[in-house]
């Protein structure tokens, strides 16, 4: 179990959209992170039910978002024991790797929709049926563009702790350190 102090603090008070090395490749060409790329649904979270049971920001045609501000590993697992986010952190173990790409909340503008927004749309649309992340779970409406991307990290099996990774090219450029005492 994931505690407070074992959260990576990489993640912490960012926010984030997670994938695979594979997949960067693919956003990397794209020059944006598309909301519903060209994949299949057996590669995909949570679509073996179908589309009727697909994650609610895909159903709104967005990119998922974990937003980490003010997380408390421990307490949110107490108030949503259902919530999978332990599935992506650091990463999935049958991706093997994990490619985290952070978002400047400065440069995504009105197609951003945080947390709490996006939880209280979910009620009031009643779509309990399509899964979703309370709180920690925020979407993007359409492509994420690479200019609002501020900084890449990987890590997995190989690799365990954050390496960060150019956002051009894809390749690795240096294993990040614990921040010193103020900064975390």
């Amino acid at each position: 179990m994931t505690t407070d102090s074992e959260f990576p603090w990489e993640l912490r008070e960012r926010l984030w959209h997670t994938t695979t090395p594979s997949r960067y490749d693919g956003i990397l060409s794209a020059g944006s992170i598309l909301p519903n790329p060209a994949i299949p649904d057996s590669e995909r979270w949570k679509t073996s039910r179908g589309s009727d049971f697909y994650p609610y920001v895909r159903v709104l045609g967005g990119v998922s978002l974990f937003d980490f501000r003010a997380f408390d590993p421990d307490a949110y697992s107490a108030e949503y024991p259902l919530s999978s986010w332990r599935e992506f952190v650091p990463y999935q173990r049958r991706w093997g790797a994990a490619i985290w790409i952070e978002i400047d909340r400065t440069r995504v503008g009105d197609a951003y929709i945080d947390g709490e927004a996006l939880l209280a749309r979910w009620k009031r649309e009643n779509a309990q049926r399509h899964t979703i992340m309370p709180l920690i779970e925020a979407a993007h409406i359409g492509p994420i563009p690479l200019q609002a991307v501020s900084r890449v990290l990987q890590i997995g099996v190989n690799d365990p702790t954050f390496v960060e990774v150019s956002i051009r090219s894809g390749r690795r450029t240096e294993t990040l350190r614990a921040p010193y005492a103020d900064e975390a």
